[in-house]
């Protein structure tokens, strides 16, 4: 099992419009929930910044500082690429 986050990515003038505090910010994800869930807790994440708009993109975002956190604690890194493959095989999955 393993648990992945991207590259930072500045969303701009969509997260300002959203009225979000950052426009930075990555995808934190795991081969499970529960392993993101314990993965999030180990680096400070609150449960209530989980993110599950459907039954396979679920994440947290995190900013740059907690990007790092993560990478420290053993996440691994992949491109916008690698996560869009790893939610297209969730998303087959769960049809």
């Amino acid at each position: 099992m393993a648990v992945y986050v991207d590259e930072i990515t500045d969303y701009g003038d969509i997260a300002k419009a959203a009225g979000l505090r950052t426009t930075r910010w990555a995808h934190l994800t795991a081969d499970t929930r529960e392993e993101l869930h314990a993965f999030a807790d180990r680096i400070g994440l609150r449960r209530a910044w989980f993110q599950h708009p459907n039954d396979y993109r679920w994440h947290y975002d995190v900013t740059p500082g907690k990007r790092t956190a993560a990478l420290h604690a053993g996440a691994q890194p992949i491109d916008r690429h690698g996560l869009a493959a790893l939610m297209a095989t969730r998303r087959s999955a769960h049809p």
